[in-house]
């Protein structure tokens, strides 16, 4: 029952999006992974400088935590260019959609398809 509530709508949602909206997203979110497994790689460098106690070490993490917070602002950078592109890419393509899954606000209505 839980996937009826959203199964029309996304389902319409994903029928607008076009090949190069999609091919935005997917590049989008290949550059999200890949920073997101670079910052693991970080945060395990930090946490072994952390626990060696070496000054070195701990003077080195300044820089990979701060290399680390650029990452993360890049990260929500991302997500909120998809959030922008995906809204206008909706509001383009509802334009002419009578079916009132997205309204004009590119807000979703979470409005059910019943079966007749």
């Amino acid at each position: 029952m839980e996937n009826d509530t959203f199964s029309g709508v996304g389902h319409g949602i994903l029928q607008q999006i076009d090949g190069k909206v999609l091919h935005t997203f997917q590049k989008s979110f290949v550059q999200v992974q890949n920073i997101l497994d670079q910052n693991r790689v970080l945060i395990n460098e930090i946490n072994q400088n952390h626990e060696s106690k070496v000054p070195d070490n701990l003077n080195r993490n300044v820089g990979l935590i701060k290399e680390l917070n650029n990452n993360v602002r890049r990260v929500v950078d991302l997500y909120a260019d998809l959030s922008s592109s995906f809204t206008k890419s909706i509001d383009v393509n509802s334009e002419g959609d009578s079916s009132g899954a997205v309204k004009s606000d590119g807000k979703a209505c979470h409005k059910r398809n019943r079966p007749t």
